[in-house]
């Protein structure tokens, strides 16, 4: 067993509000796996949209804006009683990062030690230990410690070995991002049809692309222009632009599921492009959480409306066998140590890279 040290490097989250509440520390504790836990070595921490939205307080229903507005600064209006996943308030300091891959060192006492060595991927919507109920789950980095540190403690269960030669980096683009996709797709069930997809130079997006077109969806993406080549090389069969006016575009009726990561002020076009008996799925409101909704177009064309947050254990499953098949390609626009968290951070708000931006912890205490 290697030695484990009694410190380390860690960001922690001080509290709701602006750049300025995460600290980057060099003496923080190193957690003790609990009995059914496993101690893991962070070799690499994806940076999401959640990392960013659980700090400002974004979940909080007194919140409008889309989710750029305080990206840096904070937001003012956001309360603090419902400001997590869940709707309930956060316990600080928090170290977050919805991303980890790693290696486990170390086990709790109801753990086999045969897991230590393993490189692992985390599970990033965990089940709920405290709740039986079906659609009640804890984000890693909100709800219990994430990967923005050396080392990370986590629950066996939820930490799954991957055989592969992709980086560490590579591999951490993945668990967030990637399960995220994959239960969108899962929840609508999409098959051999076309499919539109929002946000699609994301991380979310992107791999919801190369996730669609295992399943043998055609797959057109909306995205930005001046990253339409980019789209296009991860997969996707057709582009429109953001401000494309897609009913003149495509027509009506023209995609029977729409996986949307945008939300905000253009969203009830995309109902008018799904054909009737179609789908509609949502994890995410890039632009604004709130959308005007002719309740005409819902039940006169027989949709489905899908709001996709937790998961069955299958969807990160699939995940990794993708990965052990070579079936997905990692998007790593660039990697940051992880004491940058704050203009890797600033990075992912202007949008300007195509995939997925990875914090990397310093190997050793310096």
């Amino acid at each position: 067993m290697k030695q484990i040290p009694k410190i380390m490097h860690a960001v922690l989250l001080t509290g709701h509000g602006g750049l300025e509440k995460l600290v980057y520390k060099t003496d923080v504790e190193v957690p003790a796996p609990k009995a059914d836990e496993v101690l893991i070595r962070v070799k690499g921490a994806g940076v999401n949209n959640t990392d960013i939205n659980t700090r400002i307080g974004w979940y909080s229903k007194s919140v409008t804006a889309d989710t750029n507005k305080g990206g840096a600064a904070g937001l003012a209006e956001a309360k603090t009683d419902d400001s997590s996943w869940t709707g309930n308030p956060l316990n600080f300091p928090r170290i977050q990062g919805a991303d980890v891959c790693g290696e486990i060192i170390s086990v709790g006492a109801d753990v086999s030690p045969s897991r230590i060595g393993e490189r692992v991927l985390v599970r990033t919507m965990q089940e709920n230990p405290d709740a039986a109920a079906k659609n009640s789950c804890w984000t890693l980095g909100s709800e219990c410690n994430g990967g923005f540190a050396q080392y990370t403690a986590v629950r066996s269960s939820e930490t799954f070995a991957v055989n592969s030669d992709w980086t560490d980096t590579e591999l951490a683009s993945i668990p967030c991002a990637y399960s995220t996709a994959e239960g969108l797709l899962h929840r609508s069930q999409v098959g051999q049809e076309t499919v539109l997809i929002t946000g699609a130079s994301g991380g979310v997006g992107s791999a919801a692309i190369q996730l669609a077109k295992l399943r043998g969806a055609t797959v057109i993406a909306q995205c930005a222009e001046e990253k339409s080549e980019e789209v296009k090389q991860i997969g996707a069969d057709q582009i429109v632009f953001r401000d494309t006016d897609l009913a003149v575009k495509l027509g009506s009726n023209a995609v029977e599921v729409v996986i949307d990561l945008v939300g905000g002020s253009n969203w009830a076009p995309l109902l008018d492009i799904i054909k009737p008996g179609g789908r509609y799925a949502t994890s995410g409101a890039i632009a604004g959480p709130i959308v005007e909704l002719d309740l005409r177009t819902l039940y006169l064309k027989d949709l489905t409306l899908y709001g996709c947050t937790c998961q069955p254990k299958e969807v990160f499953r699939n995940l990794i066998g993708y990965i052990e098949g070579n079936q997905i390609q990692p998007l790593v626009a660039k990697t940051y140590p992880l004491k940058e968290i704050k203009q890797a951070q600033l990075d992912f708000l202007a949008k300007k890279f195509t995939g997925k931006l990875v914090l990397v912890p310093p190997e050793k205490n310096r």
